[in-house]
């Protein structure tokens, strides 16, 4: 592939994660515009968010495994267009039911999209160019992350709320357009899709998150949260027993014997569930106890958000020359440290300056990491198979974020409160502390990361698990 296609399919794969990164970050501004004009109660507001939540890391794997089998080009496309068009929907809903649909839909382009692009990407470069082309894509993702609070901000402020969904409706086309033109098709090694897995990680999946989305609504001990984590757990051990047992399997068991995709899962796991849990409260601890509008707090996250979309496209290209291993480490390390410092300066009336430094550590240690979770994912597994592995970490991470919101803010709310900027603070220190440990576990499972130097396809298949 020439250098110029090449381009073209990181153009297109940025387009589509930037679109889809955007959407997750820009409706939480508009919540409260939307509750005026829909007449939404507290409860409906929350599964404006969770409905595009709950679909995406339901059917990750899923997306990944349609591509494999119906082509990788046509799947993406496909989920493209239709998260295009759920987000005109969504710009067009006159109640808050129709709302809830088009996010649902929205959620199900993205689990197409997200593992899809990461496949075709890799597929585009040489393995001596990934890491370059990975970085400039997480970097892509990074910006969409940086300047979605202040996007979403603004446009509620200045326009309207529909427009946060109607500005991924050129988004999305451009994609479509640049998308028929450059991307090849390409599919998975099993040339046939494997329906109960489909059934088995999809029920799995929705129980584990449907569970954990309600126990941070009505409690923990509430039956119909029990129940369904209780069966999520049970389909999701399913799932794990069918993969060893069909001949076509979704997720192939054998990727885990290989120590760098075991090690690299577990930092995102644990990496997503510290850090997105404790930003998540963060967020609201610079209106509630600052009184900052919404366009102002997402402004003043810009240290913290816009890190990554400088580092991550230097990072990539570095793990070439030192190995992922100890960046992986260094850049948990760093956002531990971060949320540490947070937690040890925060008072009710801190002023903003204070709180800057740690922000950007906390930056940094996350544009260090993103784009060398999908290079140790890639590295791991035959080329083929990077579809099937990609969606994998992509799951494992989605479920790590659902987690740590919810567990987070049931430390948050055990030790303070929305009733005044002194409780807000009490119970987000505990939270902090909780976030860091958990971060910092992370950094252990980064020393397991196989401590070499990147190795072409060819080799790491050749490689005996216990080396990899």
């Amino acid at each position: 592939m020439n250098a110029r296609s090449a381009t073209g399919i990181l153009a297109v794969t940025s387009i589509a994660t930037f679109m889809a990164a955007l959407d997750n970050l820009v409706v939480t501004f508009a919540l409260p515009t939307i509750r005026i004009d829909l007449h939404a109660s507290v409860q409906q507001l929350e599964w404006t968010v969770n409905a595009y939540t709950f679909s995406f890391a339901v059917l990750l794997i899923t997306g990944a495994a349609l591509g494999d089998r119906y082509g990788r080009k046509r799947v993406f496309l496909g989920g493209l267009a239709l998260f295009t068009a759920a987000s005109a929907g969504a710009a067009l809903s006159t109640s808050i039911d129709a709302l809830l649909i088009a996010r649902a839909f929205q959620g199900l382009g993205g689990a197409i999209i997200t593992p899809l692009s990461l496949t075709m990407l890799s597929e585009a470069f040489p393995v001596e160019r990934r890491g370059l082309a990975i970085g400039l894509w997480s970097g892509v993702a990074g910006l969409a992350v940086a300047v979605g609070p202040v996007v979403g901000g603004a446009i509620v402020t200045g326009i309207a709320w529909q427009w946060i969904f109607w500005v991924n409706v050129p988004i999305g086309v451009l994609g479509i357009l640049l998308g028929g033109r450059w991307l090849r098709e390409s599919h998975g090694p099993n040339a046939s899709l494997d329906p109960i897995g489909v059934v088995l990680a999809s029920a799995g999946l929705f129980g584990l998150v449907f569970g954990v989305i309600r126990g941070s609504q009505i409690g923990w001990s509430a039956w119909q949260v029990l129940a369904s984590l209780l069966a999520g757990a049970l389909l999701t051990g399913m799932f794990v027993l069918w993969q060893g047992y069909t001949r076509s399997p979704m997720l192939p068991l054998r990727f885990f014997r290989s120590r760098g995709f075991s090690a690299i899962n577990l930092v995102s796991l644990l990496m997503y569930l510290g850090l997105f849990g404790s930003l998540f409260l963060l967020s609201q601890y610079l209106q509630v106890a600052h009184g900052y509008s919404a366009l102002g707090a997402g402004a003043r996250t810009l240290p913290w958000t816009a890190m990554p979309m400088l580092v991550a496209p230097v990072a990539g290209p570095l793990s070439e020359r030192v190995g992922c291993r100890p960046l992986v480490a260094i850049g948990l390390l760093l956002q531990a440290a971060s949320l540490a410092w947070l937690a040890l300066v925060l008072t009710p009336t801190v002023g903003y300056g204070t709180l800057v430094l740690p922000m950007i550590v906390g930056g940094l240690g996350m544009g260090v990491v993103f784009p060398l979770i999908a290079l140790v994912v890639l590295d791991s597994v035959d080329r083929r198979e990077e579809g099937q592995a990609s969606g994998a970490n992509n799951a494992i991470r989605e479920l790590g974020g659902v987690f740590g919101v919810a567990v987070l803010a049931t430390i948050f709310l055990s030790y303070g409160g929305y009733s005044s900027a002194d409780e807000f603070t009490r119970g987000l220190i505990h939270a902090l502390w909780v976030g860091a440990a958990i971060v910092l576990a992370g950094t252990a499972a980064a020393l397991a990361i196989p401590g070499r130097q990147r190795l072409s396809p060819a080799a790491v298949v050749s490689l005996p698990s216990e080396a990899q």
